[in-house]
């Protein structure tokens, strides 16, 4: 059973860098196509409310801090996932504090970091097909030859049920295979002690 677990951990923790990792191409890409669409219809960025081309283009500029904010938490991410190599997550047979306190980390950062991300991009998504006035962004995108991105356009929106996804299946795998390994450390150590009492007797 021993082997099946530590089988299991190795693919947990690899798959917890691998999904960081996801994690930070998509915070790289968030925001492409509506710099693409957007960003050249604002005359002056000192002053994007009131010198947009395109009303509600100035989303663009609205999007930027949390981008740079989920930025940040992709790259704490994948320090955490590094840290579950670090403490030899992936390899050791028995768990000490260091093994529980960097699959605690990662996973509730996880899920923390889907949580908020859920939030503000649904919040983006909803105001970006409320506010945008896309016969306005139509014409821009025909005259200047920039792209088009209609109020079905959500692909980057809708990405993030993907990579929470899987981030937050991801943490809840480790916290399993945690209990599993504290599981079977019990029942190691049960058995050691049935033994140690034999030979007593």
């Amino acid at each position: 059973m021993y082997k099946k677990q530590m089988i299991a951990q190795k693919i947990l923790c690899l798959a917890a860098i691998i999904v960081a990792a996801i994690f930070f191409i998509y915070a790289l890409g968030y925001m492409t196509d509506i710099y693409d669409s957007m960003y050249t219809s604002i005359r002056d960025p000192d002053d994007y409310w009131n010198s947009a081309r395109v009303y509600g283009a100035w989303i663009y500029f609205i999007m930027q801090d949390f981008n740079a904010y989920m930025l940040a938490c992709s790259i704490v991410l994948i320090l955490l996932a590094a840290l579950l190599f670090l403490t030899n997550t992936n390899v050791r047979r028995r768990y000490y504090i260091g093994n529980f306190v960097s699959t605690a980390l990662y996973s509730v950062a996880a899920v923390v970091m889907s949580v908020i991300v859920h939030g503000y991009v649904e919040a983006f998504k909803t105001y970006y097909k409320t506010y945008v006035d896309f016969d306005q962004l139509k014409e821009w995108a025909e005259s200047r030859g920039t792209l088009y991105i209609g109020p079905n356009d959500t692909f980057w929106f809708d990405l993030h049920y993907l990579v929470c996804g899987l981030l937050i299946l991801v943490a809840v795998l480790l916290v399993a295979n945690c209990i599993w390994k504290v599981m079977l450390m019990k029942d190691e150590a049960a058995v050691v002690k049935e033994g140690k009492g034999a030979v007593a007797r």
